[in-house]
């Protein structure tokens, strides 16, 4: 078969230089070998990147949504955690289906109520392992951690939900810039934690799985000897949000490749990525490899490159391209269809992104 060069591409394209991107992933399986590695799929939405995962040794992936695990389930994936609580008689139903078409497979979810377990315990086929989801600082779900003993007594009540042990996740504190800073907050957070879990001990519940962590705070979770898994997504890819993040051991992996289409002013580019190809919600993309120019949205297609006034601009032409590390991965990763594998300028995989716009 003829090689093809990413340089034959179409734009805007998304590309992982697949040196860097298993760089990431050794350091990552290195650095977190204390404890299990659960990656989180919700950043890559690939099931051909969890399947790098697993042959690499993480023990399991995380997926946000139910339609995520859908997809992963389909793709050969048998061992996963949806993050998300499920509420509803759709969502139930849904995971009772999952369950019913792949029964082999380990299939467990998290629950902060009494509403939302019973509603799953009223449908499932058999009994679905089950984390008690914490509030350890984030302020999103989960139940304070003097309220998740009161509730894995309550659940005992039900036949199907089986408390396997907790959920704490400290979203808030990825981007904790100073990394001292962001382990102190992080090791409160696991006190939080690991209260909870001391308090299911005492009460006579099984706490054999702890799930937490995310890229900027994993590292800092694994010393706690309460944690048992860490659900770490963006490191394998990186952007420009944990690059700003000191202290984050991983570098970028994924680039958008776009296209120079028009050149009205001396500084003053425009290129074929816009709101579309590169999310904006942390901030604009940066310029990979091209000093001297800055990175702004200029509508759904298009992307406007600026002079930043540092001198050695290098000068771009009509049909030139660029690379741009995005400033959020996994908003942007669900932008594309596809992501191209490239080693030394080589194309050598195709990865798709099959649970791309999988919300529900």
């Amino acid at each position: 078969m003829e090689s093809v060069s990413i340089d034959q591409l179409d734009t805007p394209s998304l590309v992982v230089d697949l040196d860097a991107f298993e760089r990431n992933v050794r350091a990552g399986m290195e650095r977190l070998s204390a404890v299990r590695i659960r990656p989180h799929l919700k950043t890559a939405k690939s099931p051909a990147v969890a399947h790098v995962l697993l042959a690499a040794g993480a023990a399991g992936i995380c997926v946000a949504k139910i339609s995520e695990a859908e997809v992963m389930l389909a793709a050969g994936i048998d061992d996963l955690l949806i993050t998300t609580e499920l509420a509803g008689p759709t969502k139930a139903a849904r995971l009772a289906e999952l369950m019913r078409r792949w029964p082999d497979a380990r299939i467990a979810v998290v629950v902060d109520s009494w509403e939302g377990a019973s509603a799953l315990d009223a449908v499932v086929p058999r009994p679905v392992d089950t984390l008690i989801d914490v509030n350890v600082g984030h302020n999103r779900c989960g139940v304070l951690p003097a309220d998740a003993r009161p509730l894995a007594d309550r659940l005992r009540a039900l036949a199907r939900i089986r408390i396997v042990g907790l959920q704490g996740y400290e979203g808030n504190l990825q981007h904790v810039r100073d990394p001292l800073e962001r382990q102190a907050l992080c090791d409160s957070s696991m006190e939080r934690l690991a209260a909870a879990a001391e308090d299911l001990n005492a009460g006579g519940h099984a706490v054999v799985v702890v799930s937490t962590g995310g890229t900027g705070t994993a590292e800092f979770c694994a010393l706690h000897d309460v944690v048992t898994e860490v659900q770490p997504g963006s490191f394998i890819f990186m952007d420009v949000d944990y690059e700003q993040t000191r202290g984050v051991p991983y570098a970028p992996a994924l680039t958008a490749l776009a296209t120079v289409i028009s050149r009205p002013a001396s500084d003053r580019v425009v290129i074929d990525a816009g709101l579309k190809t590169l999310s904006n919600d942390s901030g604009p993309a940066r310029l990979a490899d091209l000093p001297g120019w800055a990175y702004n949205h200029a509508g759904d297609e298009h992307g406007i490159l600026t002079a930043d006034g540092l001198d050695g601009a290098g000068e771009l032409r009509i049909g030139d391209r660029v690379a741009l590390v995005p400033s959020h991965i996994d908003t942007t990763i669900n932008l594309h269809d596809v992501i191209y594998a490239y080693r030394n300028g080589t194309l050598e995989a195709t990865w798709a992104i099959t649970a791309r716009g999988k919300v529900q």
